[in-house]
């Protein structure tokens, strides 16, 4: 066990000093240096923190994209959680993550060839008739082969690359460490939630790195398109799928972003818009299961009439309360009421109940009355995304992130519609959807549903309050009654004079090697070097590293 955890601690090493040096590389020293990561690097970086001379001309978040790019798969996957977070971060950053390349050069089917015979138990050609050595597709967590089973069909063999998953959990247990670290010293980052963003991450790659739970997430997608034409979902081959290989029916089918060879194969663009339209409005309104990932990459036109998505790794759900709220702030928009929509931020717990709301009530009448003037044709959904999300931002509201996966999920489908058909608008084709909604909700079998839930907790109030107020008020006579307060400024301020102490101290050491030495130099004791006592030359050199490193540190920190 003691084994295990110095190899996972060695691993977290070596990855730390590859972090910092490519933090540092980009022109993020002095991020390094308030978060204390200085200790992982080797004596001569501490001193001289330079960033590459390359990087200077860039923007600051040009630069965090590209260290991200180099940082691996774990830190793409960060940047696509961020990009979600367009309330939060500057919309310069949110371009440029949307931008990250997660495209890598394809492993050599040398290397594929038995990671792949291991997790099917026998040899390729024993379970498939053809199996193309070239990837038709390759990312940072897996890369795609096209192959032939042995009865014919033709299918798609996405297999994950070796060791990724033990990158990707070294790299989320240090994202853990920084994010508790960023939360600590840099207390302008904790608008951003960096804790709940990386709780988020590991869900996500969960999630993504186990190709059963995709391969399951595919069969419910196509249940709930069994019986919707125009939308097609691939089979998946569960004989040839295991925790790390997914096998799934092969699509010969045009991007549809590809409108230019979408004409040439006379489909009717208008047409298949809509179909985009009830695509999405379906998976919202009655599944509450969605494809979160729907870029133009991950959907295809097949046959001129039918979409067919992919990769279903990052899927959103909408549970029956997340439903409702978000019916409910439909029917606020509708009848410009601000207060039903600010009571459903509170149910949804992005507002304190005992929050100040009337600046609040202003900011989002003022938001309706806007778009209620402007044609349904000229509203952009993408538009309305970054208003609200800017509106939340401003009242420092949070939001569940399956609702923030939503509103993105929307803006992108209605990007691709528009691209279709420029005069694509999807609120009146989601209007059915919502009615539908709201009848669901006032169904008789809904309601006493609800009643009998209500009487329930009513029932467990009632059962459990009087206890609980009892053991509260034997507390209370007891002296037991006590409350936690923490000042989280309190921390930085601490850690700025533990740093400060520290420099102190330093400076004491390097004043007593220089009284140390002079002393030694005129007390004459050998042995010699050029005719002085060699320990006082050796003491004042040590001292002057010191003294120039404890000074470098000083410049560095602006704080002189």
């Amino acid at each position: 066990m003691h084994i295990l955890r110095f190899d996972k601690s060695y691993r977290n090493l070596r990855r730390y000093r590859q972090i910092v040096g490519i933090l540092i590389k980009y022109g993020f020293a002095e991020i390094v240096d308030r978060m204390n990561l200085a200790v992982y690097l080797q004596l001569g970086r501490r001193i001289f923190k330079r960033g590459a001379e390359s990087v200077k001309r860039l923007s600051p978040a040009e630069r965090i994209r590209l260290a991200f790019e180099d940082l691996g798969p774990t830190f793409i996957k960060l940047g696509q959680v961020l990009s979600t977070r367009s309330f939060l971060i500057p919309a310069e950053l949110v371009e440029q993550l949307t931008k990250l390349q997660d495209e890598v050069r394809p492993l050599p089917f040398e290397r594929i060839e038995p990671y792949v015979e291991k997790e099917l138990g026998a040899a390729i050609e024993e379970r498939f008739s053809r199996f193309q050595r070239e990837a038709i597709a390759s990312a940072s967590l897996a890369q795609a082969h096209r192959a032939t089973t042995l009865d014919g069909d033709e299918v798609v063999v996405k297999i994950q690359r070796p060791d990724v998953a033990r990158m990707i959990a070294t790299d989320l247990d240090i994202l853990a460490d920084l994010a508790r670290l960023m939360d600590k010293y840099i207390p302008e980052s904790r608008q951003f939630d960096p804790q709940g963003i990386v709780r988020e991450l590991v869900q996500n790659a969960k999630r993504e790195l186990d190709f059963v739970e995709e391969g399951r997430n595919i069969e419910i997608f196509a249940r709930n398109f069994a019986r919707f034409p125009h939308v097609y979902v691939p089979k998946v081959y569960w004989d040839y799928t295991t925790e790390k290989i997914l096998t799934t029916e092969f699509i010969d089918g045009i991007k549809i972003s590809d409108i230019e060879r979408l004409r040439q194969a006379d489909c009717d663009l208008v047409f298949l818009s809509r179909v985009g339209a009830q695509f999405i409005l379906k998976q919202i309104f009655e599944d509450g299961f969605f494809h979160a990932d729907p870029h133009p990459g991950n959907l295809f036109i097949c046959g001129g009439d039918t979409i067919v998505p992919v990769d279903f790794g990052m899927m959103g759900r909408l549970d029956a309360s997340l439903m409702e709220e978000v019916s409910d702030l439909l029917i606020g928009a509708v009848r410009k009421d601000a207060d039903l929509i600010i009571r459903v931020l509170i149910n949804l717990g992005s507002l304190d109940e005992d929050r100040d709301v009337r600046m609040l009530r202003a900011d989002i009448s003022s938001f309706i009355d806007r778009y209620y003037a402007i044609p349904l044709k000229q509203i952009n959904m993408r538009v309305i995304v970054a208003d609200v999300l800017g509106l939340m931002s401003k009242h420092e509201l949070r939001t569940p992130s399956n609702l923030l996966l939503l509103m993105k999920a929307m803006g992108t489908y209605e990007d691709l519609a528009r691209k279709l058909n420029p005069d694509f608008e999807i609120f009146s084709l989601a209007r059915p959807y919502v009615r539908k909604l709201m009848l669901r909700r006032l169904d008789p079998g809904n309601l006493a549903y609800e009643g009998i839930k209500t009487l329930r907790d009513l029932y467990d109030l009632l059962k459990v309050g009087p206890r609980e107020l009892t053991l509260l008020l034997r507390k209370i006579k007891r002296g037991q009654f006590a409350i936690e307060l923490q000042d989280r400024g309190l921390q930085n301020l601490m850690s700025e004079i533990d740093r400060s102490s520290n420099r102190i101290a330093f400076s004491l050491i390097i004043a007593a090697l220089i009284v140390g030495s002079s002393l030694i130099l005129r007390s004459d004791i050998g042995p010699f070097l050029f005719g002085y006592p060699l320990f006082g030359l050796l003491g004042y050199l040590f001292a002057g590293i010191l003294g120039i490193w404890l000074v470098i540190a000083i410049l560095r920190s602006g704080r002189l």
